[in-house]
């Protein structure tokens, strides 16, 4: 493979296979591995503050339940299609959420992360664009920014624009930057605000997009169709690239996920897959060693599986390992 056609290596919330996601460690540690670039997942606090959360419910991830000043902000909401129960980003100032630290989302699997409970606070979007960009010129090399737009419609609904709130953050930085959702929508209104970047749409293995499902309902086309030759030409007349759950690239075999990215290409689109994993849990079956779900199975194998199928990048929770993948360490 040659140099300029090395797919990227996304830190998928950071290096979060070492270290709690979305913390100032787990992307710093992304930085010092390698990655080519890193992923924040952006969602919106009650003062329109942006910070990064997996998703804006956050019991798994922070100690909020352990605080007991905001036990009455426990609500349960349906947000894209799901009945949740738990603490929410929006109802939330940004000084509150503050006082919160950071916690190992999957303990379970991941014991070692957990040991570093307590020790980070959340990041704001600001804060994390300018870690990025003073890590690119500490490492000597551009570092990119792949920027995951979350729950638009949902936030739109209760009065936080994320396109609105997103622009002028995103916009400031200085290196490569991609602009990711599964709601397409607000990758169209983040182009309309003229924000410069490369915008790709999130496709899940199955199922139709909260979105299309708001604005269409029951007439709304789903991942599949999307994914037929006439859905990507129409997809390429409106974004740069399309990102899969990997099981789309390994079902029912490797040749069929070459076909789908050889497809995607000819249509002008990048093509991105999500979520490289070493341990058995996440591993597809074939690759699955040892009997317990936290054991590392041939990740290798899988890594390697997926990244012949010609894609442009790669989410890895831990960087290093699909950078050995890739270069062949």
């Amino acid at each position: 493979m040659s140099e300029q056609r090395r797919p990227w290596v996304i830190g998928h919330r950071g290096a979060s296979g070492y270290r709690p996601e979305h913390t100032r460690g787990a992307y710093e540690l992304a930085f010092a591995l390698g990655a080519d670039a890193v992923e924040p997942d952006i969602v919106a606090t009650r003062d329109g503050v942006l910070v990064v959360r997996h998703e804006n419910e956050i019991s798994g991830t922070t100690d909020v339940a352990a605080h007991p000043e905001f036990a009455d902000r426990r609500a349960t909401k349906r947000i894209d299609g799901q009945t949740l129960t738990g603490w929410f980003t929006e109802d939330f100032t940004w000084d509150e959420l503050a006082t919160l630290r950071a916690r190992e989302r999957l303990p379970e699997v991941r014991p070692a992360s957990a040991t570093f409970d307590g020790r980070f606070p959340i990041l704001r979007l600001a804060e994390l664009v300018r870690m990025v960009e003073e890590a690119s010129v500490r490492h000597g090399r551009p570092i990119g920014l792949v920027a995951e737009i979350k729950h638009a419609t949902h936030f739109e609904s209760v009065g936080l624009p994320l396109d609105e709130l997103a622009a002028p953050v995103l916009a400031g930085f200085g290196g490569p930057l991609v602009v990711e959702s599964f709601e397409e929508t607000v990758l169209g209104l983040l182009r309309q605000r003229g924000l410069d970047a490369r915008y790709v749409y999130l496709l899940e293995a199955e199922g139709v997009a909260a979105d299309l499902v708001a604005r269409l309902g029951a007439s709304a086309p789903d991942y599949d169709a999307q994914l037929t030759d006439d859905g990507l030409a129409d997809l390429a007349s409106r974004v740069d690239g399309i990102s899969v759950d990997k099981r789309r690239l390994l079902r029912p075999d490797v040749r069929a996920g070459a076909v789908l990215v050889d497809r995607a290409h000819r249509a002008g689109l990048e093509v991105f897959t999500w979520t490289l994993r070493p341990e058995n849990r996440f591993l597809t079956k074939p690759f699955r060693v040892g009997a317990g779900p936290r054991e590392w199975g041939d990740w290798r194998g899988e890594f390697t599986e997926v990244l012949a199928t010609g894609v442009d990048g790669v989410f890895a929770d831990h960087p290093d390992l699909a950078l050995a993948a890739r270069d062949g360490d």
